[in-house]
């Protein structure tokens, strides 16, 4: 069955993309080939005055490249024939004697908008699931069939290297407004309004377009001193965000000022040369693996057992709440009763989910009718009275174990015997949560991480008494909330809080022994991770770590752990962190300075720094050995569960592709050694998990 469906209308070949099977469409090779053969067409006959490219699906109109042709090809130069290969047809598209029009509805990602770059005229739906972007960054490539080259022409440098580096997306009107896009039409006027695109151009000549840069960007760009400055500024800002940890960003950079100095052609071929080579390093490897898992965690394993869900409750109406209230309403189309002690503070969550919904609103990213239709979802309560008919209900109050009891109790005597009850708890076992509920089968746990809006992971756990049909519901809630999604066995802290706990307390450690605040956020965030653990103590709150410290420290102390108290002491001392503005760091200025005050709590003021690299390695392996006695003790079901959790939750660094692919990077040999020695020289909290040890013995991988 074709990709390309052909109709001609008014003389002019219609050509609708629709790959056979599948929800969205991707670049493949059979789609590349399909088109040089249809394009050999256009140019010989003479009936034809043009071309419109328009998508068949619902929602999208090129989703990507295919990424099973990239993870085909393993050596660079396999890589770089495939850059080439594309190019070749896009150059054929643009040196085409007649009119190629595309027509974008939905998204329009990485090689979808090359493609797209290379058309005489770009048409785009108004509607806010249009959106524009050259992400491949984040697969750890370049873009590799012309990207680079072509979109800096169009839009400038600057405006270019802001969308590329970061892989950010562009919406519709954005688009327009930079000249990315020349027409903006209703998403039901596009193949018409394209049509009489490739007519105008076929009578009158190319489409003239404006120049949109500022005048500064003019001038800057338009002279090689001033692209100087602007690459020698965008090397310097991605050294300082990626810690070069990551080479994609540069090869981007790279490839951009190699065209400007030499040329577009030879910038093409540069560009091919600069895909292959970044395809081919183990960190792009890594994030290719990384997407496929999370691709394969949007298929819910239980898919037949799910049962609907209409309405969702949410208890609490705080930061948590109100942001699970938000997913619910805006991804997953629920309606949610959003419950807290007061219809005050009830109207505060709603009033956050507004605000948010308003600015989205004034970018035109949606319409005011979208707006108030999603906003009409939401209802605000003080009582259960409405809560008869809800299918789900989640809690987000505190860490209190007998209020959460209460809670339940209070819940099953408002709800039918088929509502699911889940709690947002970040460590207290799901088991004991449900201890004397009547449905302890409809209980789950439903681990979200802060701000929800944002943090892409839902952990999901389970208790032995925990009905299939409940895991299999909250499951695809949680798909369509927009989540990746990991099933994981109950258990002190489950599977992110339990190994994210010794990270954080190897930090503390480290504080006692005279290390700096500033020394091991910097130090963490060269290893890889977005943010250090000091600042993350802060974020999370000093009472949240001092009461996640307290429920995992017999379980680890058990283990021969040393579990630091300092959280508690810091909490009781009146330090919570950014809540109270009060904490590692002082958030009274607009730029947080280190609070050296707290020194008192750690031996003083005088501080000396341990050797760096062996300050990384005793947080990290903590972190890493944790999640292999996880995967031993079967809190987590797969390796591949247990990297999804660590990076999409607690920001593991992503270029090494999690816990358990940093196992094999480096291997379990070298990983068991580096923990026997700390083991000898810090104690035996440094053991290594008897699995990982039998690997290490037997060389084995983890994926083999």
């Amino acid at each position: 069955m074709s990709y390309l469906q052909k109709e001609i209308k008014n003389s002019v070949a219609v050509l609708t993309l629709d790959k056979p099977g599948e929800k969205v469409n991707t670049l493949d090779e059979s789609m590349m080939v399909q088109f040089s053969e249809f394009l050999d067409e256009l140019n010989t006959n003479d009936e034809l005055r043009g071309a419109v490219l328009i998508s068949g699906k619902k929602d999208n109109f090129i989703a990507g490249a295919d990424i099973d042709m990239f993870k085909a090809r393993d050596t660079a130069e396999e890589l770089e024939e495939l850059s080439l290969n594309g190019h070749e047809i896009l150059n054929k598209i643009e040196a085409s004697a007649k009119p190629v029009v595309v027509a974008i509805h939905g998204s329009c990602m990485g090689g979808g908008l090359e493609l797209s770059l290379a058309c005489d005229y770009r048409l785009a739906s108004k509607h806010p699931k249009t959106v524009l972007a050259l992400p491949e960054v984040k697969l750890g490539v370049i873009p590799g069939t012309g990207g680079t080259q072509r979109l800096p022409r169009l839009i400038g440098i600057q405006k270019a290297l802001g969308y590329m580096l970061p892989g950010k997306n562009i919406y519709a009107h954005s688009a327009k407004k930079i000249g990315l896009v020349d027409e903006l039409v209703h998403k039901d006027a596009l193949e018409e309004a394209a049509i009489k695109a490739v007519l105008k151009i076929a009578d009158k000549g190319p489409h003239q377009r404006k120049d949109k840069r500022s005048l500064v960007e003019k001038l800057l760009e338009g002279n090689p001193i001033g692209r100087s400055i602007i690459f020698s500024q965008a090397r310097k800002k991605t050294m300082g965000q990626t810690k070069g940890n990551y080479p994609a960003p540069l090869y981007i950079i790279d490839s951009v000022e190699f065209g400007y100095k030499n040329g577009k052609k030879k910038g093409l071929e540069h560009e091919a040369v600069l895909f292959g080579k970044a395809g081919a390093t183990s960190e792009s490897r890594a994030l290719v693996n990384l997407f496929f898992g999370i691709t394969d965690a949007k298929k819910n394993p239980l898919a037949d057992q799910v049962k609907p869900v209409k309405t969702i409750g949410v208890l609490g109406a705080g930061l948590m709440g109100s942001g699970i209230a938000d997913v619910s309403i805006n991804k997953g189309k629920y309606s949610v009763l959003l419950k807290d002690r007061t219809l005050e503070d009830a109207a505060k969550g709603e009033k956050v989910i507004w605000d948010e919904l308003n600015k989205k609103s004034k970018k035109r990213i949606i319409t005011p009718f979208e707006r108030d239709e999603i906003a009409s979802r939401l209802t605000g309560a003080d009582s259960y009275d409405a809560f008869g008919k809800t299918d789900m209900v989640i809690e987000a109050v505190f860490e209190d174990l007998d209020l959460k009891r209460k809670i339940v109790a209070e819940v099953e005597a408002a709800t039918d015997d088929d509502c699911i009850f889940a709690s947002n708890t970040s460590s207290l076992p799901i088991s004991d949560i449900a201890q004397g509920a009547k449905r302890p089968e409809n209980i789950i746990g439903m681990h979200y991480f802060s701000p929800v809006q944002k943090m892409p992971l839902l952990e999901i756990i389970t208790t032995p008494q925990t009905a299939d049909w409940v895991t299999a519901t909250a499951y695809e809630v949680g798909v369509k909330q927009g989540k990746t999604v990991i099933v994981v066995n109950d258990g002190p802290g489950f599977y992110t809080t339990r190994i994210l706990a010794p990270y954080m307390n190897e930090a503390l450690l480290l504080l006692e022994e005279g290390a700096s605040i500033e020394f091991l956020d910097k130090i963490m965030k060269q290893f890889g991770y977005p943010v250090g653990p000091m600042a993350l103590l802060d974020e999370v709150g000093m009472d949240v770590g001092a009461h996640v410290g307290e429920t995992m420290a017999p379980m680890f102390d058990a283990r021969g752990g040393k579990s630091s108290t300092k959280a508690k002491e810091l909490m009781d001392a009146g330090f919570l962190g950014r809540k109270n503005k009060k904490g590692m760091y002082t958030y009274e200025s607009k730029k947080k300075q280190v609070n050296t005050g707290i020194y008192q709590y750690f031996g003083g003021s005088a501080r000396s720094n341990p050797d760096a690299e062996t300050a990384q390695l005793r947080m990290a392996l903590m972190m890493v050995n944790e999640a292999v006695y996880c995967l031993q003790e079967d809190i987590l079901k797969s390796p591949t569960d247990g990297d999804l959790g660590a990076i999409l939750g607690l920001g593991f660094p992503p270029f090494t592709g999690g816990p358990f692919r940093y196992i094999d990077l480096k291997g379990a040999k070298w990983v068991t050694e580096k923990l026997n020695e700390f083991t000898d020289t810090f104690g035996p909290r440094f053991k290594p998990a008897e699995l990982l040890a039998d690997m290490a013995k037997s060389r084995k991988d983890f994926y083999e």
